[in-house]
């Protein structure tokens, strides 16, 4: 959850929206601005994550993505967002070295980089109405925030501990940024649906959720993915050597291990 610290008087006007999308729900919250043109924009927000999950879907037979991997189109023939993803996902696969991918059993599947991909889209999108201050989009809990709530205060995350269902593992602050991500990927929600794309089953980790803390969803949700495939000690190895990635790392036995500069993302 996204939220600023106390509010005060004179605070921007926020708006907020959640919508049911890609199986998950969408919350918005959008500081400044004139309402009725943010409350439009939101809509058009939200009309693109629909879009997204029409264009994207591999539930949806008829989905540009599923009509691709059946051969029935080929990428010029899709929506041009399926050739902007693609692209995506095959330079997180390069970085990741191969532990972010983009096939599941057999199939064209870039699923796993659409949900983060598609929250930033909209967050920046909404960022660009005159007057908005602040931005704050939560997509089945991976958040992006743009500007601040208000003059003076920051907009906080809290991480769930996948160890203690209710409680918080760590709060993470965009003091001091214009933008900031929060991912995480892990067993504690949906089980283990992480595939290992080396087998194509699920990965097999001593890890049970990757909080990963970066400028942009599209890459935070994808390295989050990526590290948690790998492991603790290979993932925490891995993304250190990111630029501008923190990153919190739970172990099954509750080892906590994080980033060297993830202390200075934490109030």
């Amino acid at each position: 959850m996204a939220e600023p610290a106390a509010g005060s008087a004179g605070a921007p006007v926020a708006v907020r929206r959640a919508e049911e999308v890609m199986g998950t729900v969408f919350s918005f919250d959008v500081r400044g601005g004139e309402p009725a043109a943010v409350r439009a924009a939101l809509a058009r927000a939200v009309a693109g994550l629909h879009r997204a999950d029409a264009v994207f879907s591999t539930y949806r037979a008829d989905s540009d993505v599923s009509r691709l991997a059946r051969g029935e189109l080929d990428a010029a023939g899709c929506a041009p967002e399926v050739t902007e993803v693609l692209e995506l996902a095959a330079r997180a696969e390069r970085v990741s070295e191969g532990w972010f991918g983009t096939r599941h059993r057999g199939r064209l599947d870039p699923t796993g980089i659409v949900k983060g991909w598609a929250a930033e889209r909209a967050a920046r999108a909404l960022a660009a109405v005159d007057g908005v201050c602040g931005v704050a989009v939560n997509g089945g809990g991976d958040v992006q925030l743009l500007g601040a709530p208000e003059p003076g205060r920051a907009w906080r995350v809290g991480v769930a501990d996948p160890v203690r269902p209710g409680g918080l593992a760590a709060v993470v602050s965009a003091a001091g940024t214009r933008e900031l991500a929060v991912a995480t990927s892990g067993t504690a929600e949906r089980g283990a649906h992480i595939v290992d794309p080396r087998t194509g089953r699920p990965a097999v980790t001593d890890l049970v959720a990757v909080t990963v803390v970066a400028p942009r969803l599209t890459w935070a949700d994808c390295w989050a993915t990526a590290a948690f495939a790998r492991g603790l000690r290979a993932g925490l190895r891995w993304l250190e050597s990111l630029p501008d990635v923190e990153a919190l790392l739970i172990t099954a036995d509750d080892e906590v291990r994080c980033t060297s500069g993830l202390a200075a993302r934490l109030g």
